[in-house]
């Protein structure tokens, strides 16, 4: 039974952490009004995209945890956006948090853009790519202490893996 405590946690609250600070609110750098560098039409996106990819880059979706093929990816490379193929997280800098998603200590920096987000009536920094828009997840103050401290909690299908060689 204590082992079911924290999937079900994890299954109703999603990749929502422990520490939901006000710290970690950053201003607004990704905005629905925003114009970015790469643009397409909803129906361009449709064409491009996977039904699930749609869903989370577009509409801000979250895919169920553990269903990532990139969660316990462990090659060395770059992770991309799926929308537009811009960097955004290195495999360095990932890590297992535990929590059913793909996770990194830090973005590349320029890369990535955040927003406040208050959807589930908490604080949280919701994660876009910076060139694209595309929703990729939010960052939280509960990662490894030795690093950055942050995790960003990040959709598997927000992404495509760049093989180092």
């Amino acid at each position: 039974m204590n082992k079911l405590i924290p999937i079900i946690c994890i299954l109703f609250i999603g990749c929502k952490g422990n520490s939901q600070e006000k710290e970690n609110v950053k201003p607004n750098t990704a905005t629905k009004t925003t114009q970015y560098k790469v643009t397409k039409t909803e129906a361009e996106w449709r064409k491009q995209l996977t039904d699930i990819q749609f869903y989370v880059l577009r509409k801000a979706g979250t895919e169920k945890a553990g269903t990532s093929e990139l969660l316990h990816n462990k090659e060395k490379g770059v992770y991309v956006c799926a929308g537009c193929g811009t960097h955004l997280f290195k495999s360095e800098h990932k890590y297992d948090s535990g929590t059913g998603w793909p996770s990194f200590d830090r973005e590349i920096k320029g890369n990535v853009a955040f927003e406040v987000d208050n959807k589930l009536g908490i604080i949280r920094t919701e994660e876009h790519c910076a060139v694209c828009g595309g929703h990729l997840g939010h960052v939280f103050n509960d990662g490894p202490r030795k690093t950055t401290g942050k995790r960003h909690c990040i959709n598997g299908a927000a992404l495509k893996f760049v093989p180092e060689n």
